[in-house]
């Protein structure tokens, strides 16, 4: 017998377009197809959890619920799952769960760990009344990320005018974020800053941010005082079930070969180096905030080349520079001559990924890169106190005194890329698990481009960018 044809109207296909995966069994008709003759017809009959402990919470007045009440229909195979109580079981017989991220169908205990993660970012979301220091091409994805059922904070043009609402904490882009605006201020100030796995392309070329890390304490950077990263870091209690997530992700980073970034580009094989241990020396944007609140007694990119030269003297050194400075727009920039008098081998363009994989160590001062070191395996020497610093998995030149708890590598992935961030489908636009944005990012094509006019104005950008590059190669301006 074939099954039964199932009719979805065009605004639920609009509204959910993961709504056939609620009916594996049904025979779903082509979206913009005409009703056909007994067709079951979606909505009749079913009502999405938008009411009770279930309830899907609104992101812009935009349901996507992960539940449906389709009474008459067979209950599907869960009820072994030891996650569920018995009134959960109870309505298996009566549900259908589908993931609204992959369009097909789900389990109930999968459904509710969407829609927990729903609710609490929709909670946090709303304890903020206003947004401090986003620059404009940010604000539409800032206000998407914050987004609740009601709409969004407001965003505040001066520091002033965020500290007069009464509504909520101020959220503020952390490094533009100046400390007597938070002495003043009579609310919580949080502050906000890109994830450690962000996007497909580089912030100072406008692509868009899937994580950020929210932060109510400091920030994750500034090793000058506690963070919320640095709290989790130092009294949480791992789980075992959360250290098994934590190193199934950290694999699946390493397979796929995701960075912050991920920014595409063919990188040279290196050349044999017998008898020389191959050093990777990565560089960094001297005014970032990482270098001036993290930062040690080395804090210019001449002055780490020369340092771990003088460390490893017989080294192969790679000098790898970061690719916001190698932009223009970014300080920083060491010519490739100066760079070649210390260094062995100089890399300014490229893919660094490749690179991990060929070299015996890495030296940083507190670049990011560190970090998606030791996910794959590679000794990393830290000659700043970077976040990732001072647990006993670095080599530290810099004293990071309030991290006295030694960690594994797994307890430092579940708390720096599972318990602190947040992170959001760059498909559907909602909050979602970080195993989903590394789905995500190993398809480009996914990723929605930027709008036309923004597209001209990166050409242009990048190419005052060269000029830029070059004004700081001769010297021109300060580099």
């Amino acid at each position: 017998m074939s099954p039964r044809a199932l009719w979805i109207p065009p605004p639920l296909w609009r509204a959910m377009p993961h709504l056939p995966a609620f009916f594996p069994d049904f025979a779903v008709a082509a979206e913009g197809a005409a009703c056909p003759p007994g067709a079951l017809v979606a909505g009749e009959g079913a009502a999405a959890f938008d009411e009770g402990p279930w309830a899907a919470p609104g992101f812009h007045d935009v349901r996507r619920a992960v539940g449906l009440v389709v009474p008459g229909l067979p209950a599907p195979a869960q009820r072994d799952d030891p996650r569920l109580d018995a009134a959960q079981r109870a309505a298996l017989s009566h549900s259908r769960f589908a993931d609204p991220f992959r369009a097909r169908p789900a389990g109930l205990a999968e459904a509710l760990d969407t829609l927990e993660l729903w609710r609490a970012t929709e909670a946090e979301n709303r304890r903020i009344g206003a947004f401090l220091h986003m620059q404009r091409w940010k604000r539409a994805a800032i206000a998407r990320a914050f987004g609740h059922s009601m709409g969004h904070a407001r965003f505040a043009e001066t520091p002033a005018q965020a500290l007069a609402q009464q509504d909520g904490a101020v959220l503020a882009w952390a490094a533009r974020l100046r400390p007597e605006t938070e002495a003043a201020a009579s609310m919580p100030v949080w502050r906000v800053e890109d994830g450690f796995i962000r996007s497909i392309g580089l912030g100072v070329n406008f692509a868009p941010a899937a994580s950020l890390a929210v932060d109510p304490i400091g920030m994750h950077y500034d090793a000058t005082r506690p963070s919320r990263l640095e709290t989790l870091l130092r009294e949480t209690e791992f789980p075992p079930a959360l250290l098994a997530r934590a190193a199934a992700l950290r694999a699946e980073i390493a397979r796929r070969n995701i960075t912050k970034y991920n920014v595409a580009g063919a990188a040279p094989p290196l050349p044999p180096t017998p008898g020389r241990p191959r050093i990777l020396v990565v560089g960094q944007v001297e005014d970032d905030a990482s270098i001036l609140r993290g930062g040690g007694r080395v804090r210019t990119n001449l002055g780490l080349l020369r340092a771990v030269r003088a460390a490893v003297p017989d080294a192969f050194i790679i000098w790898k520079p970061h690719p916001d400075v190698q932009t223009g727009y970014r300080r920083g920039y060491l010519p490739g001559r100066d760079a070649a008098r210390v260094a062995d081998l100089v890399l300014p363009q490229g893919d660094i990924r490749p690179l991990f994989a060929q070299v015996d160590a890495l030296h940083t001062m507190t670049s990011l890169a560190g970090f998606e070191a030791l996910l794959r395996g590679l000794p990393v020497i830290c000659w700043g106190r970077p976040f990732y610093a001072g647990w006993g998995l670095t080599t530290d030149m810099e004293a990071c005194e309030r991290r006295a708890r030694r960690l594994t590598l797994d307890e430092l992935v579940a708390g720096c890329l599972i318990l602190y961030p947040r992170y959001q489908d760059p498909l559907t636009g909602l909050p979602c698990a970080p195993e989903l944005l590394l789905e995500r990012l190993s398809d480009p094509g996914l990723w929605p481009p930027l709008p036309p006019a923004r597209r001209g104005y990166v050409l242009w950008w990048k190419a005052q960018g060269r000029l830029l590059r070059w004004l700081r190669h001769w010297r021109v301006i300060g580099r």
